[in-house]
């Protein structure tokens, strides 16, 4: 135990001082002095040169000299720039993302409590090990969901995740086919796990598009959980470790989600950062340094609140159009946009509304049904849609009128 305590203390000095450490499956041994635990961790070398993003902003992305990264709109899901956005490349623990959106699904449903208690076996304990990130649970012991699903977002642990992995799956095989089956209906196109934890593995992959949509998941799906995302330690076995996200430190407008690195993977973050109304989430894979990593979080999201903005096409309740409607007591019924539609445009760019409208509508139609959709876009480009729905009801014709409709209908042919 004091072993544990001596290494994680630099941990939580340098976080807490500002100096970046290396995280999750790839800590350097236990410091032995405070100046080694202020030294830069060594560089991992990502991709030769910078990637050329893409973007609707006039004078183009940023350029950030990660191997793939990307910018998405909370919001709308849309991709306000990236670059190699769709590359499979190796996550490290940016694969406890979906680790930990498991966990929380099945505690929104029930079918795990925060009290349910999950034993640690040989293969998820770490062995007292400080050459990776654990949540030193001990050997044959048991710790509730809750806890364990802060130590997996928190510290990172990959005893953590091999231990729900095997109480959740049956087995760390069983719970990856849980990982994918989830991966898949999310639209996870480019992801593939073989593990809770992001360890190295030649199969295990994901984009980061897919990771962007795996965040706005967690953000949207597990309101109730998500808060622990931003909490900036946990101490668990007489052991606190600082959550190593450092924006969490120096931006209140951040509230998560994950870092991670390895060798191959190299430094990766990925970000939610909400300020006056918009939420971005930023994507940065396979960079130099921990340090890099925040540095360009910083930039993308700059960038990303500078060039953006919110932007309200249409009022809710204002008719648009006319849906026709067939064998109805009324020809035709208001289309209006139900609830309020706000859309995420470059700064400074006006926005056009196109609507389309059902063409087969027949009575009866009940107010507040969908009658069609209103498309957005900007600068020819779309940027986002939403329904338009019946602004009253329409009653069936009677059996006289309605005969006398479906012949004119069929004169009409």
């Amino acid at each position: 135990m004091q072993t544990k305590r001596l290494f994680i203390l630099p941990l939580a000095f340098a976080i807490a001082a500002g100096t970046l450490v290396p995280d999750s499956e790839s800590f350097a041994a236990p410091q032995k002095s405070k100046s080694a635990a202020h030294k830069k961790p060594a560089a991992t070398a990502p991709a030769a040169a910078a990637p050329v993003g893409e973007t609707a902003v006039a004078g183009g992305a940023p350029v950030l000299p990660a191997k793939a990264w990307l910018l998405m709109d909370f919001d709308s899901g849309e991709v306000l720039a990236s670059a190699n956005a769709d590359e499979p490349l190796p996550p490290a623990s940016l694969t406890k993302m979906m680790t930990s959106y498991l966990v929380e699904q099945a505690l929104r449903t029930g079918r795990l409590k925060k009290t349910d208690l999950v034993p640690v076996s040989e293969h998820a304990w770490c062995r007292g090990s400080s050459s990776e990130s654990c949540m030193y649970l001990p050997l044959n012991s048991q710790a509730t969901v809750i806890d364990i699903l802060r130590g997996i977002v928190i510290q990172s642990g990959n005893d953590a995740s091999k231990a729900i992995a095997e109480y959740m799956g049956g087995s760390e095989e069983g719970f990856a086919k849980l990982m994918n089956d989830e991966a898949k209906r999310l639209g996870m196109t480019n992801t593939h796990f073989v593990n809770a934890t992001g360890l190295p593995d030649p199969a295990h992959k994901a984009s980061a598009r897919d990771l962007a949509i795996l965040a706005r998941a967690i953000i949207r799906d597990s309101s109730e959980f998500y808060p622990i995302y931003a909490e900036r330690e946990f101490t668990y076995n007489g052991i606190k470790q600082g959550n190593r996200n450092a924006l969490l430190y120096t931006d209140p407008t951040v509230d998560g989600l994950k870092t991670g690195h390895t060798q191959d993977a190299g430094y990766c973050l990925v970000t939610s950062s909400k300020r006056n109304g918009m939420r971005l989430i930023s994507v940065i894979l396979n960079t130099t340094s921990a340090q890099a990593r925040a540095d360009q979080t910083r930039k993308l999201l700059a960038w990303g609140f500078g060039n953006f903005e919110k932007a309200t096409p249409l009022q809710p309740g204002t008719p648009v159009g006319t849906a026709k409607v067939a064998f109805g007591k009324a020809d035709t019924v208001p289309a209006v946009l139900g609830s309020p539609w706000t859309i995420t445009v470059p700064r400074g760019q006006k926005v056009q509304t196109a609507v389309q409208l059902k063409p087969d509508l027949e009575a009866p139609v009940k107010k507040g049904a969908v009658v069609g959709k209103v498309v957005a876009t900007s600068n020819g480009k779309p940027v986002g849609e939403a329904p338009l729905v019946a602004q009253a009801d329409v009653e069936q014709s009677g059996l006289m009128l309605r005969g006398w409709q479906h012949l004119l209908k069929l004169f009409d042919k």
